[in-house]
């Protein structure tokens, strides 16, 4: 992934602190921060962030799950087909009401089906 301007400045003040605890002596300081201002990619800052502990910079951290993500499949595989076909009846009955509409050039009528469906389906729940 491509570094931000604010990610190498994040870079930059991390190895910063490791000088101010002598964990950098200024010449390897001097030499890492040009190359973190070179960096272009986050896989660049890496091998200069191995030998050191925290704190590291932001880039280097591993994401976070998304929530939605994660929450979304799950309630997927949680749900039986027949939750899924009664939640998707009404669509479906609606559908099927405009093409017998179109196909057969009926009446307004055949628009009660979904109607019809929804009423069953709210009395099965």
């Amino acid at each position: 992934m491509r570094l931000s301007d604010a990610e190498r400045q994040d870079a930059l003040e991390a190895l910063e602190e490791h000088v101010r605890t002598g964990r950098l002596d200024l010449d390897e300081f001097g030499s890492r921060s040009a190359k973190v201002s070179a960096a272009r990619l986050a896989s660049e800052l890496e091998p200069l962030f191995t030998d050191l502990p925290s704190p590291r910079p932001s880039a280097l951290l591993p994401l976070p799950p998304m929530p939605g993500v994660a929450q979304a499949s799950a309630k997927n595989e949680d749900r039986p087909p027949s939750k899924w076909l009664t939640a998707s009846a009404v669509p479906i009955a609606a559908a099927i009401a405009i093409a017998v509409f179109f196909f057969t050039r009926g009446t307004f009528l055949v628009f009660l089906l979904p109607l019809a469906v929804a009423l069953i389906m709210s009395r099965r729940r």
